[in-house]
Parts: structure tokens; sequence; C-alpha cells
């Protein structure tokens, strides 16, 4: 009996500068797949108005529809020092340029003394009933350490200016970009040239679109 010496082929073995031909081909398809990508599906990068955040009632409610205005943002509290003053001079201002192009936007926090401990429902009720206010007054909110509000955060990030109490006021503008900061204790005076030169610049875009 012979012995088995026959030498049987590898049916599928492939010669080695194919298989580099072939890698080769597929690195350079990942490249391009990924420069397409890069120029033809860029994230959208965020501005205020694209976040969403939760009325007094916890509903969602979408920044979207106060874009085109100038918004006056704010970190309120029921029982500071400030309270009084701002929700006053906040209330005069939302009346003196709001609503059609500007409106102020109220965001309850507790982390600063401790002077918002109600909740949001009561929060709402004390503004309305003690200072009249018409502008909306949303969800209490965290504004410090990670979990604060992203909507919030937008602000501080775009500022490079957080909080360090209450009624700190970030000017917004109609595209979502903020303009201006102030702290609690300047005077309400000081913010409104910004807001009428805002306000003037949506009006003249208007006629310019007509």
């Amino acid at each position: 009996m012979e012995p088995l010496t026959a030498a049987y082929p590898l049916k599928y073995s492939v010669p080695k500068a194919r298989v580099f031909v072939v890698f080769l081909s597929m690195v350079f398809c990942t490249a391009v797949l990924c420069l397409l990508q890069l120029r033809f599906f860029k994230p959208k990068t965020k501005d205020f108005y694209s976040f969403e955040i939760k009325d007094s009632r916890g509903r969602i409610v979408s920044l979207e529809k106060y874009r085109g205005k100038a918004t006056l943002v704010v970190n309120v509290a029921s029982y500071c020092q400030h309270t009084d003053k701002n929700y006053i001079a906040l209330q005069d201002l939302h009346r003196e340029f709001g609503p059609s192009h500007f409106t102020v936007l109220a965001f309850p926090c507790n982390q600063f003394g401790e002077s918002e401990p109600g909740s949001s429902q009561e929060i709402e009720a004390f503004a309305k009933g003690n200072y009249g206010v018409t502008f909306p007054v949303f969800h209490k909110i965290k504004i410090l350490g990670s979990e604060a509000e992203p909507a919030f955060k937008f602000l501080i990030d775009s500022s490079k200016k957080e909080p360090r109490w209450n009624f700190w006021k970030y000017l917004v503008s109609p595209e979502g970009k903020v303009v201006k900061f102030w702290r609690p204790e300047e005077p309400i005076e000081s913010i409104k040239p910004e807001i009428a030169s805002l306000i003037r610049q949506i009006i003249m875009k208007k006629r310019e679109d007509l």
C-alpha cells in the first residue's frame, strides 16, 4: 500500500499582495465615507432656543417658540433680598418691551441660600399673586453641578459667567446667542438700552423681509 504523500491544493488561499490591495481599498473607502459625513452631516450647532425645558406643571416645552424674540433669562427665587426689587423690575421690562419682540423667562432655582424651597406651581402662584407677572415661570431647575439644566448650562458656557446668587440675567438674541449678562445688584436701567437695540434690529429685519 502506497503512503498518502499527495499534496492537496489550498483552494481558498489568496496571494498576500491581493489581500493587501483589498485592505487598502477598504481603508480608502472608509476614509472617503468619513470625509463625506463630516462635509454633509455636520451636527447642528446648539443655541438657546434649540433646547426643551419643563413648564411649572412639568410639561415639556420647546424654547423654539421664542426664536425671533429677544429674551431675558433669569434665575429667580421667592425668598431673597433681591426678590421684590427684581420681580417688580422684570415685570416692568416685560410690560414695556413685550410680548411681541421681547419676553422675560424665569427659571426658579433653590441652590443659592435655599431661597426657593417651594414646588414649581407654588413658585409660579407666588410670582403672579405678589407681583402680577405675565412672563413665563418655568419648572424649578438646578443651575450648578452635574444635574444642571442643559438650557441654562448653555448660557453659562456661552458667557463664561456662572451665577453666584439669585437673579442673574442673560440677554439672548433672536438667534439664540448670549449677548450680555448682568448681576443681581446691577440696575435694570442698564439693561433697557440693550433690549431696545435688539428690538430695533428685529423690526428692521422684518421690514427688509417684506
